[in-house]
């Protein structure tokens, strides 16, 4: 595979020079908008959502043909500090369901009407436990970046990325800490179901790992590399090359848009072709989504990562393109736009 992001130097490169949207197609889809057989603005958020598709796929009556999930999994070697309910083992065993077509984002991405890919990366090598030493070499960062890169392809219309890795909420969290200068208690969350002493032993792993790396550079790549994941790596290498290539983005979870946490501290435009498709029950994405500037399309009290929320608001988004596309103007449908 030709890499996308072949030195650390192209990737902070990427970062620095974001394409924006399409304003003609965005000024094209709000003109349609003003002629439908509705009163302005009547529709809400559905009018927005077709406006910001139509600027970033280039078209003023954007569509979803094809829509595609990503569902990137990774081990973490943190787990071996006992920060999550469930083992290591259970991220590979997960991605034998979801290649089996039994978990929750094989029903839901169906629903939706959009393919199914799962990546699993390097299962049987799991980072390096980041409270100890950084997570990743700058090789493995990168490859993982590409990885994920990799996976967007020109034609596309929409990506919803989601995640599996059994220890990334402790990721996340440390991600997020270091990004915008905070301790592990602002962001630590139960994830899988830690409660009690056995969150505030995940708050203290986080903050012993933030105190270990407090020199290291924080630029977005030492940042991943430092205390991120394989998985979360790749998401942000897999929302990069969607910006370069002009194909929208939903976000699932917390440990789906803490991926875009140390890019967007330094390059804030990095979420704007990004939707957030809902806000999880996980404590920490309310306030991660606050920082990053999103409105959730959804709030269902979800919290199971996988893509499953932003498979979901998919649907929304699909209702908003099928309005926009489908709709009469007032012209056509011989409706009177005056008393």
């Amino acid at each position: 595979m030709i890499s996308v992001f072949p030195s650390v130097t192209a990737f902070d490169a990427a970062l620095s020079d974001l394409p924006g949207p399409d304003r003609a197609a965005q000024d094209a889809a709000a003109a349609r908008q003003a002629q439908l057989t509705k009163p302005a603005g009547s529709l809400g958020r559905l009018e927005d959502i077709a406006i910001f598709m139509a600027g970033w796929q280039g078209r003023a009556r954007p569509c979803l043909d094809q829509g595609r999930a990503i569902i990137f999994a990774g081990n973490h070697g943190v787990t071996a500090q006992g920060v999550s309910a469930f083992p290591a083992s259970v991220t590979a065993q997960m991605v034998a369901n979801f290649q089996a077509g039994g978990a929750a984002i094989n029903a839901l991405s169906g629903a939706a009407g959009i393919d199914l890919r799962v990546v699993p990366i390097d299962l049987d090598r799991p980072t390096d436990d980041f409270s100890v030493m950084p997570a990743m070499s700058a090789e493995d960062c990168l490859a993982a970046l590409n990885i994920g890169a990799g996976q967007i392809e020109p034609g596309l219309d929409l990506i919803v990325l989601g995640e599996m890795g059994i220890g990334n909420s402790t990721a996340a969290a440390a991600l997020c800490a270091r990004s915008f200068g905070e301790s592990a208690a602002a962001w630590a969350g139960p994830g899988t179901g830690v409660h009690g002493d056995g969150l505030a032993h995940k708050i203290a792993v986080i903050d012993r790992a933030l105190a270990l790396h407090r020199d290291a550079p924080l630029s977005p790549f030492e940042t991943l590399r430092h205390v991120g994941g394989r998985e979360i790596a790749a998401i942000a290498g897999a929302v990069l090359r969607a910006r370069q290539l002009g194909v929208p983005v939903v976000l699932d979870g917390f440990i789906c848009c803490a991926a875009l946490a140390p890019l967007a501290a330094h390059y804030p435009g990095i979420i704007d072709h990004c939707i957030a498709g809902h806000v999880s029950a996980e404590p920490g994405h309310a306030r991660l989504l606050a920082r990053l500037k999103l409105d959730p399309l959804l709030s269902l009290g979800m919290r199971l990562g996988e893509g499953s929320g932003a498979a979901v608001a998919t649907g929304v988004i699909r209702a908003a393109l099928a309005a926009h596309d489908g709709m009469a103007t007032f012209a056509e449908a011989s409706v009177s736009t005056s008393k």
